[in-house]
């Protein structure tokens, strides 16, 4: 089993077989018998899990799940694991994506070239296609926006936003066929002021647009689990 691979089924099956209470997991010997693997491979995956701060190990007591202070690159393995995600760990990811999404709009401006547009272009023709067909735009949200951070010719850049813009909350928030329409004009527009190359228009645009996700996860931990009712220029 390829280490990426063992990674997001690990993640998955502690997930599934822990203890309700207190979060213990099957034990090293447990794991490597069910994913018919060494015990050394499992050690080794478990001690990526734990730098993720996704599992703990404690000494003569076993190994425990602790999700509350896990990293970005942990929601990253739990969106392909296919794994629930932590309300306030979504929200407080999005706060991080506007910091560094407002910049790539900037740079975005004066570092685009022709493929970057024409690639968007073929995003947001793709995106009225779904809409017209009654689907969400999860899949092309992702795209249009890490375009954008693409087009700023930092590879780095892009691989930290990639990070951050995990696929498994953006089907939870495009259910809603209006906020499909409403994000997709705000796609629009957010290309057009990059073809216009007006960097101020663009850094602006792209915070209102990432506003309306803050509003909504914040409205979700607030709501107690809950979709807020209308909130205001929402987006993800």
């Amino acid at each position: 089993m390829k280490e990426k691979n063992l990674l997001a089924e690990l993640a998955a099956y502690l997930f599934s077989h822990s203890d309700k209470e207190s979060g213990r997991t099957p034990s090293e010997r447990e794991l490597a018998e069910h994913f018919a693997v060494s015990r050394g491979q499992i050690r080794e995956a478990l001690a990526i899990l734990e730098a993720m701060r996704i599992v703990e190990r404690r000494a003569k007591s076993g190994i425990y799940i602790d999700t509350k202070q896990a990293s970005v690159e942990a929601m990253a393995l739990f969106a392909r694991a296919g794994l629930p995600l932590d309300p306030i760990q979504i929200y407080e990811t999005v706060e991080l994506r506007k910091i560094h999404e407002i910049k790539a709009a900037e740079l975005a401006c004066s570092r685009a070239t022709e493929e970057n547009f024409e690639r968007l272009r073929e995003i947001l023709k793709a995106s009225e296609e779904r809409i017209a067909a009654g689907e969400g735009l999860a899949r092309e949200d992702r795209e249009f926006h890490l375009e954008i951070v693409r087009a700023t010719k930092n590879s780095v850049f892009h691989n930290v936003c990639s990070y951050m813009m995990g696929e498994q909350r953006l089907p939870i928030y495009f259910n809603d066929p209006e906020r499909n329409v409403r994000s997709h004009a705000e796609h629009i527009q957010i290309y057009e002021a990059l073809l216009r190359r007006d960097g101020n228009l663009a850094q602006a645009l792209m915070s209102a647009h990432l506003q309306g996700a803050e509003s909504y996860w914040k409205g979700l931990i607030e709501g107690h689990g809950e979709e807020p009712q209308s909130p205001a220029l929402e987006k993800a």
